[in-house]
């Protein structure tokens, strides 16, 4: 079981476990942020939430920064590997604005984290707003091939264009995951499962669904800086890791800039 409930102004996005006596909370921010592979988990003090990821990509894609997300269990439900569900039950439980004023981080210069083969980077918006680009290249003879998406963020693009966009992974891969006990219950019809001919017993939504569903990664980790940014973010065939160091790399250089300017 997963509820979004309202909350105050300040709070920001934070989970709930409510199955702890007492519930135990861990606001989603990237100090939080354990690593784990091909997914987004958070925990404080030996507790965790997995594969947060699709929930706080539709939380940043509606605009919704103050609410608890109460689980029963550890991990948030797959569903169909997007941000769709979510989505859907976000707007039919409609939003508030509240008076407050929204923390708000700006890209001033370049940023970059990674190695030359993978990395991603912020750099300043040309017209105020967020922007994100995002490229894979899983080589010439591959069924996924070589992929590229851009958007500039705003509600209804975010719904059209990204939230559909389902969790992908090659056929080798499923099979390590399935030899390591995970994902027992998922078919390939619950998400994409590419075998050298494309995806296993399933169809694409978008000819680029891969690389939309990166870009929809991106959208829910930098949710975690616990504000709004301003830029354009570019990832090259990044993932989770390099997207969470991006975020902390922001941070650490916000901190910077705030000190410089209360010593100057």
């Amino acid at each position: 079981m997963v509820e979004f409930r309202p909350a105050a102004a300040g709070t920001g996005i934070v989970f709930v476990r409510g199955d702890r006596e007492p519930p135990h909370r861990i606001p989603a921010r990237v100090q939080h942020r354990l690593e784990v592979p091909r997914r987004t988990t958070l925990g404080i003090g030996g507790v965790r939430v997995e594969m947060v990821e699709h929930a706080m990509g539709a939380l940043n894609g509606l605009g919704i920064d103050n609410c608890e997300v109460w689980m029963d269990r550890a991990e948030m439900p797959g569903c169909d590997g997007s941000s769709l569900p979510f989505v859907e039950a976000l707007r039919e439980a409609g939003s508030v604005t509240l008076p407050e004023l929204r923390p708000q981080l700006v890209v001033r210069q370049p940023l970059r984290v990674g190695t030359p083969a993978c990395w991603v980077e912020a750099r300043p918006s040309r017209d105020g707003r967020l922007s994100l680009e995002c490229l894979i290249d899983y080589g010439p003879r591959g069924p996924i091939g070589r992929q590229r998406f851009r958007i500039t963020m705003d509600t209804a693009a975010f719904c059209r264009e990204l939230a559909p966009a389902r969790t992908f992974l090659l056929e080798a891969e499923a099979l390590h995951l399935r030899q390591r006990g995970l994902g027992l219950r998922v078919t390939p019809r619950d998400l994409l499962v590419f075998d050298q001919r494309g995806p296993l017993e399933n169809q694409l939504r978008f000819p680029d669904e891969c690389v939309r569903h990166k870009t929809l990664d991106m959208v829910g980790d930098l949710a975690l800086a616990g504000q709004d940014l301003v830029g354009h973010f570019v990832a090259h065939c990044s993932g989770h890791r390099l997207n969470a160091a991006l975020v902390n790399a922001l941070l650490e250089r916000q901190r910077d800039d705030i000190a410089y300017k209360k010593t100057a």
